[in-house]
C-alpha cells in the first residue's frame, strides 16, 4: 500500500508544481507581488475567470439532475461543508487559539469555509463504487453555494481572530469573477461540451497551471513582505498537524453521521468523500479575491494546500478499501 502511494505522489506533477511555485516565489518575490512586473492583479483575475469558465463548461447538467432528488445525502454533505467545518474551527479556536498565530488561524478558518472539491470527490466516489450521481450534484452545488456562503462564514467568524472582511464587496467580487464565468461556461456547453469532454485531460491541465500561477503570486506577496521570516518551523508543523487533525475528525464524523442516518454504502461513500473534501482549485482564486494583496496571503492558503494533499492520499486509501468490499450476490 505504501509503495503505491509513493509511486502516486512521484507522478503528481501538480504537487511538484506547487512546491516549485513556492520556491520561485522565495527566489523571485518582487516579480509576482502586487505592483510587480508580472502585473499579478490582472493576470490572476484573468486566470480566475478562465478557471471558472472551464468549471462551467465541464458541469454536466444531465448528471446533476439524476442526483438532485436524494435530499438526505445533500443535507448531510452541505451541512458538513458549510456548518460542521466552521463549527470545528470555532471549537478548536476556543481551545487552542491562544497558541496559534492570528494569520494561521485565519488560514484554517478559510480552509473550513471553502466549498468541496468536484473532480477528486467524484473520481474517488466512482473508484470506491459509490453514488456517483449524488457526488456530482453535491460537489457542484457546493461550488455554487460557496460563492455566497464562504465570504459570509469568514465575515461572521473572522472577528474572533481580530480581523474583518468587507462582506458586500467580497460577495460582489466573487459573483463577478466566479459566478459569471460559471454561467457563461454553462451557456456555451451545448455547443462545445462534446469537444470539451474529448480534451478534458488538457483542459484540466490549463486549470491547474493557472492555480499554480495564483499560488506563486500569493506567496510572492508574503515573501516580499517578510511574513514568513517571523514564523519558524514550529508554525509549519502546526499547520500540518492541524490539517491532519481536521481531516481525521471530519472523516470520522461524516462516516458516523451517514451510518446513523441509515445510508446505503453507496450513499455513505458519496457523503464521506464530498463532505470531507475542500477545494484548492476554487479556494486559491477565492483567497486572492477575498484577501487581495494581504501580506500574509501565502500563510492563509497554506492550511488549504496541506489539507488538499492529505485528503488525496487518505481518501485514496479509503477508496481502495471501499472498492474491495464484497458485492451483494
Amino acid at each position: 500500500m505504501s509503495l503505491r502511494l509513493i509511486k502516486r505522489l512521484s507522478r503528481d506533477w501538480f504537487l511538484l508544481g506547487m512546491l516549485s511555485a513556492v520556491g520561485l516565489a522565495l527566489l523571485f518575490p518582487d516579480f509576482g507581488r502586487a505592483g510587480g512586473a508580472m502585473h499579478a492583479d490582472v493576470v490572476t483575475n484573468v486566470g480566475i475567470f478562465i478557471v471558472f469558465f472551464l468549471h462551467g463548461v465541464g458541469m454536466p447538467l444531465a448528471q446533476l439532475k439524476a442526483g438532485a432528488l436524494q435530499w438526505r445525502l445533500h443535507v448531510l454533505v452541505q451541512s458538513f461543508t458549510f456548518l460542521v467545518f466552521p463549527a470545528l474551527w470555532f471549537v478548536f479556536n476556543l481551545l487552542l487559539g491562544a497558541w496559534v498565530p492570528a494569520d494561521v488561524s485565519l488560514g484554517f478558518l478559510f480552509l473550513c469555509a471553502v466549498p468541496s472539491t468536484i473532480s477528486s470527490s467524484v473520481a474517488m466516489t466512482g473508484a470506491a463504487r459509490g453514488n456517483v450521481a449524488g457526488a456530482i450534484f453535491d460537489a457542484s452545488l457546493s461550488s455554487l453555494l460557496g460563492i455566497f456562503l464562504t465570504p459570509l462564514i469568514i465575515g461572521l467568524l473572522a472577528r474572533t481572530t481580530g480581523q474583518s472582511l468587507p462582506l458586500g464587496d467580497a460577495i460582489f467580487k466573487l459573483s463577478l469573477l466566479l459566478l459569471l464565468p460559471l454561467a457563461v461556461g454553462q451557456g456555451v456547453r451545448p455547443f462545445v461540451g462534446a469537444a470539451f469532454a474529448r480534451y478534458r485531460k488538457y483542459t484540466n491541465g490549463v486549470d491547474r497551471v493557472f492555480i499554480l500561477v495564483l499560488v506563486y503570486a500569493s506567496f510572492c506577496d508574503s515573501f516580499s513582505s517578510g511574513i514568513f521570516s517571523s514564523h519558524g518551523g514550529g508554525t509549519l508543523a502546526m499547520v500540518v498537524g492541524g490539517a491532519a487533525l481536521l481531516l481525521a475528525t471530519v472523516l470520522t464524523l461524516s462516516t458516523l453521521a451517514a451510518r446513523r442516518w441509515g445510508f446505503s454504502t453507496e450513499d455513505e461513500i458519496a457523503a464521506v468523500f464530498c463532505g470531507s473534501k475542500k477545494t484548492l482549485a476554487s479556494g486559491v482564486p477565492m483567497a486572492r479575491l477575498l484577501f487581495g494583496a494581504h501580506p500574509a496571503l501565502g500563510l492563509i492558503v497554506l492550511p488549504l494546500m496541506f489539507y488538499h494533499q492529505l485528503q488525496l492520499v487518505v481518501c485514496s486509501v479509503l477508496a481502495e478499501r471501499y472498492a474491495s468490499r464484497p458485492t451483494a450476490s
